[in-house]
């Protein structure tokens, strides 16, 4: 039986060959790039250290984003009228606000209040902060992003709490179990399998995000960056590329850990699981050998 022809997709392909060719044929002569002054800069300690600060940004942040992502959709199903109303407008709120608003606003709320205060409303107050030596700058950036990070964490831990079947909440419920136990044990856990591939897909954007607090007066990655770029102009092309590759190196190692997070959920649910970069090297040098075993014989 003659295999199909399909000229169409050999010249798509041919085309995008060519093209590829040409992209890395320029991004490696073109002198524009110097990408000896890149090779300098990849590994000095101040870039190193803007590193370091952007993924404690990211960690604290998409720990404390999470959490309180939780804590939303949670009162978001509830069966109380104000904390739903309560979650829905948070939610609402720093969806609809821009991130560098949220930092920016942060950043300046000493202006608005020099001290806070925890005690009775209208009354004593029993604990006073100085703000200004409460909010550092690292507080301001994890705050900001945490707060906006929540709220987008609560739309997706709500819809792994929605995605369990209605069945298992009426089994839990017929089997006597307290309310909290039927979610931590029960209906939390099956959450998990929705819950965590999105998430970890959200942390993709949540490190891009860190970006922006440069504008609060941390040094992270980029921040670094635009600092050694008005101290060495003639280095900017260098330097954004310096970032730029950074940023694809943290955003695919994030991309690793969502494939085997996910591989990982989705056993009970798929049949076969998907196979690994490593196994799918494996059967293609399985074929190859096959082939070529093949290719001998005749």
């Amino acid at each position: 039986m003659l295999p199909l022809r399909r000229p169409g997709r050999w010249i798509a392909t041919a085309i995008v060959l060519v093209l590829a060719a040409q992209f890395v044929h320029g991004l490696i002569t073109n002198p524009f790039y110097q990408w000896d002054r890149f090779q300098y800069w990849f590994l000095r300690p101040t870039i190193l250290d803007g590193l370091l600060i952007t993924l404690e940004v990211t960690v604290y942040s998409a720990v404390l984003g999470l959490l309180g992502g939780i804590v939303l959709a949670v009162a978001r199903l509830s069966d109380s009228p104000v904390l739903r109303t309560v979650s829905w407008v948070y939610t609402w709120l720093f969806r609809s606000v821009p991130l560098i608003v949220v930092l920016l606003f942060l950043y300046n709320f000493s202006a608005l209040y020099q001290t806070l205060s925890l005690g009775i409303p209208f009354g004593p107050a029993f604990f006073t902060f100085d703000e200004n030596r409460l909010a550092t700058d690292m507080v301001v950036a994890v705050v900001g992003l945490s707060l906006n990070e929540a709220a987008y964490a609560a739309e997706v831990v709500r819809g792994g709490l929605l995605s369990v079947d209605q069945g298992q909440h009426e089994a839990a419920s017929a089997l006597g179990l307290p309310k909290r136990y039927q979610f931590a044990r029960i209906v939390f856990p099956q959450a998990l399998r929705s819950i965590v591939p999105n998430y970890v897909n959200q942390l993709i954007g949540l490190v891009k995000a860190t970006s922006l607090v440069f504008y609060v007066s941390l040094l992270d990655l980029f921040g670094s960056v635009q600092s050694m770029g008005s101290t060495y102009p003639g280095d900017i092309v260098p330097l954004l590329l310096v970032a730029t590759t950074w940023y694809l190196i943290l955003t695919s190692v994030v991309s690793v850990v969502q494939f085997y997070v996910e591989r990982h959920y989705s056993r009970g649910a798929l049949r076969t699981l998907p196979p690994t970069p490593l196994q799918k090297v494996r059967t293609g040098l399985s074929e190859l050998r096959a082939r070529a075993r093949r290719e001998t014989a005749k």
